[in-house]
């Protein structure tokens, strides 16, 4: 199992660890749609999908058939994905924490879209959590740039930046709840 506890700030300019065969890719010239798509009135699943889009964009990478569930954990953990399995596990303490201090709909997606990122590139396979973290901030910066809410979110640490998480509601999650319509983009020819 792989959780986010806090992002560390790694190379920004660099790609993560791993080289594609053929050598590393070059940088992609992104256009900036996606950061106006997170500041629109989003559900998880709308919020996955510039997830999936940005990792496509930058990585050239893409997993479908991920699902979501919600568990009260405990406030040190973001999210988790267990190593094989198709389920993120994100963290309802902090989530509901997070809607009811965030400024905007911009910075409430910006925290999912970092939680999200974090554990979709786990799936990926980078399962190292310094290697995830710099992919994470990589993808993103070059995805939204260096300005973004979204970028300082990944590039920093949630914790410190919103110290009300550590105060967040947490439980031992035994319980999941699966979010229905969840990476609907990966079914939506199949299951409606």
């Amino acid at each position: 199992m792989h959780a986010l506890l806090s992002a560390t700030p790694g190379p920004s300019g660099s790609p993560p660890d791993r080289t594609p065969p053929g050598g590393p890719l070059p940088l992609p010239e992104i256009p900036r749609d996606l950061g106006q798509r997170l500041s629109q009135s989003l559900d998880f699943d709308g919020v996955f999908s510039i997830v999936r889009e940005a990792v496509r964009r930058t990585l050239h990478l893409d997993r479908p058939g991920l699902g979501l569930g919600l568990s009260q954990l405990p406030a040190s953990v973001g999210a988790y994905w267990p190593v094989t399995g198709n389920l993120i596990v994100l963290n309802e303490g902090l989530v509901t924490a997070m809607r009811s201090h965030a400024k905007s709909t911009l910075e409430f997606n910006a925290f999912v879209y970092v939680i999200l990122a974090h554990e979709y590139l786990h799936s990926l396979g980078y399962l190292g959590e310094p290697e995830v973290r710099r992919a994470t901030a990589w993808v993103t910066r070059t995805a939204f740039g260096a300005d973004h809410l979204a970028t300082a979110l990944a590039e920093g640490d949630l914790w410190q930046r919103y110290p009300f998480l550590q105060e967040a509601p947490g439980g031992d999650g035994r319980s999941v709840r699966v979010v229905r319509g969840f990476d609907r983009e990966s079914t939506f020819s199949y299951i409606r």
